[in-house]
């Protein structure tokens, strides 16, 4: 196995923005909120979605004799994303992983499997610290902490083409590469082995997309509830834009305090293995891994 450091792949010039990101953290000044869930038509049997917003995914609510996964709603390819899973304190077994995979990556199998990742379909992050893809694994990260919740924060790259994980705020370090030469549409995957085990959707965010985009998230920031939009001076077309996709009657009606803490724009080197920031490897046939 050949160790390449990390400047193989990112610029070291210190104006670059992508190296201050490699190395701190998404800046996610030109973000705004994002609005998917986990999707009911594309899970395990084994997986029951909780809630009215179906953000929370509960595996195994008997007992387990396999794997168990979710694909989120959201399509990745070609834009900047964050989004974090709040992980209960039920953390053991042989898998629990977070990462992206096409439609073509099954969602079940009874045996006990790191399932994402297991073919070229799948990227993910185990909570035994393992990267996988193509079937094969790499050290990435110290094992998580047994029966001892946590947040895990994912940044997906679709321009760079990049994947990059957290955990309790802490950047991992960019975990996958090559990513934008994905033909088929990836998704967000949640899965795992482990009977009773919950992992809700937290903080999503998505990147402008164009100046209109971060006009209609300046307006929405303005208003308390769904009925001010039609009291705004703008064409009907313009208002039903505002309103698309937004989930602003929620948020005014959920109190500040319910308010739960996020992860995302704090950064550290905690957690990473071997300090990760000069930490590296890549076969020549591996263009995935980093």
């Amino acid at each position: 196995m050949r160790i390449i450091p990390i400047s193989h792949f990112v610029d070291e010039d210190p104006t670059n923005p992508f190296l201050a990101m490699a190395q701190e953290g998404p800046h996610l000044s030109n973000f705004c909120a994002d609005n998917w869930t986990w999707n009911r038509k594309d899970k395990s049997h084994e997986v029951k979605l909780l809630g009215e917003d179906l953000k929370t995914a509960h595996f195994h609510p008997n007992w387990s004799n396999g794997t168990a996964g979710v694909r989120g709603t959201r399509v990745l390819n070609r834009g900047r994303y964050y989004w974090e899973i709040e992980v209960s304190q039920r953390i053991f077994g042989t898998s629990m992983m977070f990462g992206v995979s096409t439609k073509k990556s099954r969602l079940h199998v009874n045996a006990f499997v790191n399932m994402l990742g297991e073919d070229e379909h799948g990227w993910g992050l185990s909570h035994k610290g393992l990267l996988w893809h193509n079937g094969k694994w790499r050290q990435y990260a110290k094992p998580f902490r047994e029966n001892e919740a946590t947040t895990i924060g994912l940044f997906f790259d679709g321009i760079k083409g990049t994947l990059s994980y957290y955990k309790d705020g802490c950047h991992l370090g960019v975990a996958f590469r090559d990513l934008h030469l994905v033909q088929d549409e990836l998704y967000p995957v949640v899965c795992s082995t482990a009977a009773k085990t919950e992992m809700a959707l937290g903080v999503t965010k998505r990147e402008f997309s164009n100046l209109q985009d971060r006009c209609r998230s300046a307006i929405l920031a303005l208003l308390k509830q769904i009925s001010d939009v039609s009291e705004l001076s703008l064409p009907n077309l313009l208002k039903e834009y505002v309103t698309d996709g937004t989930d602003i009657k929620e948020r005014s009606e959920k109190p500040k305090s319910a308010v739960k803490r996020n992860y995302y724009m704090r950064s550290s080197s905690c957690g990473r293995i071997n300090g990760f920031k000069g930490y590296s490897y890549l076969e020549p046939n591996r263009k995935h891994f980093i």
